[in-house]
């Protein structure tokens, strides 16, 4: 199955909310009960580093950047969120979207990746592993489902060997 990472456009925005949607069915994507409005999304990620998988009109996944502080110093690092439609998960789709990320990020300055993942989410961890992050970290009962359950996430960290390394 053949795809192509490109830029995210608006337009993409029914798709992507549809998988994130699916994110958030499995309880281990996130803490989220709902996805935002596209007006809300756009507002919290940067708009470099908007990724999709795409094969002709269908998104197979997606990978955008938030940044982590609005204090200058921290710049240069950016939180991950990716995630990859059922359907697709297990075909390299992940794997793209991730390298071709941290390429962009790089060109874009930004030195540190960083992302939180819940523990139970192996697949994430192992993905983010693959591609160059460590594990920096777990907070324990850090947030709950909507249904009362805590979770721990773990902490996990890419630091660029070409940015921010003078």
């Amino acid at each position: 199955m053949l795809f192509k990472i490109e830029a995210m456009r608006d337009s993409d925005w029914d798709q992507v909310k549809s998988i994130y949607l699916e994110g958030i069915k499995t309880g281990i994507a996130t803490f989220q009960s709902g996805a935002p409005s596209w007006e809300d999304w756009n507002k919290g990620h940067l708009q470099a580093c908007r990724l999709v998988a795409r094969r002709e009109n269908d998104i197979m996944g997606w990978v955008a950047l938030s940044p982590t502080s609005n204090r200058s110093c921290y710049t240069g690092v950016a939180e991950v969120s990716i995630y990859v439609g059922e359907r697709y998960k297990g075909q390299g789709v992940g794997t793209a979207l991730l390298q071709n990320v941290i390429q962009q990020s790089e060109e874009s300055g930004i030195w540190t990746l960083y992302c939180a993942i819940i523990r139970e989410n192996a697949a994430s961890m192992a993905l983010h592993k693959k591609c160059g992050f460590r594990e920096i970290g777990i907070r324990e009962k850090i947030a709950k489902m909507s249904d009362g359950t805590w979770h721990d996430v773990v902490l996990m960290e890419r630091r660029s060997k070409v940015v921010g390394v003078d």
